[in-house]
Formats: C-alpha cells, structure tokens, sequence
C-alpha cells in the first residue's frame, strides 16, 4: 500500500506564501488612505499626501506589481441580503486523504467563505454563511458531506458579531506609527 501524505500537495491548493514588499512611510500612508476609503480619487490622494496625482498612481501601480493591492470590492451587509447566519465548521479529514483537495472542494460551494488548514485536534477550520438552519442542514447533507476525505464534522453558528471592524486600516495605522516612532 502506498503511504499517502496528507499534507504533501497542500501547496497546490493553498494561497502561495508572499515575501513581505518594502514600504516606506508614503507607501502606507498610501495604504491607510486608501483602505479607509477605496473609492477615494488619485487627486484627493495626491492632495492628502502632498504629491502630484500622476507620482500617486504610479506607486499605486508599483504596489499591484508587487502584490500589497490585490483588489477592490464592496463590503455587503448579508443579514439585509437575506443570509444573516454564520456557522463555522470543523472538519477531520479521513486517513489517507489530501487535505489540500478537500480544501478545493469546499472552497467550491458558494457558502464557504473561508478554509483555512489549522494545526490542533481538527484539520480544517470552514466559515460558512447560510440563510438559516434549513440552509445549513441542506448544505451539510447534500453536499460538505458528499466530500470524499470529510470524515468528520462539527458546527459552530455564530450567535452574535462585533460590529465590522477595518482591520486593514487599524494594522496599517499601527506600521504608520511604529515607522514614525523608529525613525
């Protein structure tokens, strides 16, 4: 019988690790603007950070390149959408199975928000959003069930959320400040 590793091809199906880009203190003050409002003009940027519009998109660019700006988007309040309910799921592969393709499989399904491979008693870590329990029963029976690797499950539903919280611009303000503070 061939051993099978179950982590050994996680890499094909993880997120690839990023080395960390060089960023001085106008790129974050860049950063910071802009995740406080990622539909604010190049020219109220440029305004804000005391340069000309055209040497803001340049580094703007320059920051896509080196993969630190991925992308914009809008954030949805799901509760006004009709799917107020979280759950979280726990996931234990079975003996033998590649995590990184049950991973794959569950990042297909239109719930799933999130997989994450942890470290612990469980394999895998799954944020689902769901528009209630009959949602949630369906998508567990009739399809992360249906899985070849799941061994086992356990859910969580969230009962309650802290208010959403811009944790770009709170870990970009706090680089700001350790930049200022060290030099």
């Amino acid at each position: 019988m061939e051993w099978v590793k179950p982590l050994g091809g996680i890499g094909e199906h993880a997120a690839p690790p990023v080395e960390p880009a060089q960023l001085d203190a106008v790129d974050l003050q860049l950063l910071l603007l802009l995740s406080q409002d990622a539909r604010i003009s190049q020219r109220s940027l440029a305004r804000e950070l005391g340069m000309s519009a055209p040497a803001v998109a340049d580094r703007i660019a320059r920051l896509h390149r080196q993969g630190v700006i991925e992308g914009y988007g809008v954030r949805l309040n799901w509760s006004a959408m009709g799917y107020p309910t979280i759950a979280y799921l726990t996931v234990t592969a079975a003996e033998g199975f590649e995590q990184g393709s049950i991973m794959t499989e569950l990042a297909l399904l239109p719930e799933v928000e999130e997989v994450m491979i942890v470290t612990g008693g469980v394999d895998m870590l799954v944020r689902v959003r769901v528009r209630d329990h009959t949602h949630l029963r369906e998508l567990l029976i009739n399809r992360v069930w249906q899985i070849a690797g799941i061994q086992r499950t356990n859910t969580s539903l969230s009962v309650a959320e802290m208010r959403p919280k811009n944790t770009a611009s709170a870990l970009i303000a706090d680089m700001v400040r350790r930049a200022e503070e060290s030099g």
